[in-house]
């Protein structure tokens, strides 16, 4: 729009229903521009929540080992360092001694040497091992080189599932004849009994048992 005059460049401004501000004010003459400024800075903070949204925050997570740590241990614990290590931070790892095992720092440089080695594929050395008093540190950050490397090898070693249609995958299956159930047993009908033989009266009689003849009125005597 050219140079213009403080009064007449608000009046452009406010015939757009704008704002004029200034973004350049030590040139000669300043630099203004008209526009919306509210919604500017609503854009700029939009700007600034989605680069905070993006931007990696990296967390130093810390592992303790001991110089006669135990193989199961040892394994839970370096593969928590993997973990770490995969998810982006950096790992400090802390060898703690105790008593008689000052002397013999070289137990610790071996185990600090040994989690290097285990984690490699996604890891790599920040900060070699050092003494710090009772303690020996070392510190391990995340190698995106190798573990990018990893990926493409546990893909190339993956097996390769061809796409099968499902007509090849249709399998006819000729049905098998169900056996029928054997008919259950007709029952048969119970046999009357044979009728009970008959007896002869005589015999009936002579069977039967007998009894003393009642005594004869007239030849009981009185004993009063």
């Amino acid at each position: 729009m050219g140079i213009k005059a403080l009064p007449e460049a608000l009046n452009i401004a406010r015939s757009m229903e704008l704002d004029l501000v200034e973004v350049a004010p030590d040139a000669s003459p300043p630099v203004c521009r008209i526009m919306n400024f509210t919604k500017f800075k609503y854009e700029e903070q939009q700007r600034a929540k989605e680069s905070r949204k993006k931007a990696t925050n990296i967390v130093v997570k810390e592992m303790k080992y001991r110089p006669k740590i135990g193989g199961g241990d040892f394994d839970t614990k370096t593969r928590k360092v993997a973990q770490f290590l995969g998810e982006g931070h950096k790992v400090k790892v802390t060898i703690m001694f105790r008593g008689r095992e000052m002397q013999h720092p070289e137990l610790g440089r071996r185990i600090l040497d040994r989690v290097a080695d285990e984690v490699i594929t996604v890891g790599k050395v920040e900060a070699m091992p050092k003494q710090d008093g009772r303690n020996m540190t070392m510190v391990l950050g995340p190698d995106k080189l190798a573990q990018e490397k990893a990926r493409k090898e546990a893909a190339a070693t993956a097996p390769i599932i061809e796409d099968v249609s499902s007509e090849e995958l249709a399998v006819v299956v000729s049905p098998e004849p169900v056996a029928e159930p054997d008919p259950a047993p007709t029952p048969e009908p119970d046999a009357e009994p044979d009728p009970a033989p008959e007896q002869d009266p005589a015999a009936e009689a002579d069977s039967a048992p007998e009894q003393d003849p009642a005594p004869d009125p007239e030849l009981a005597t009185d004993t009063t």
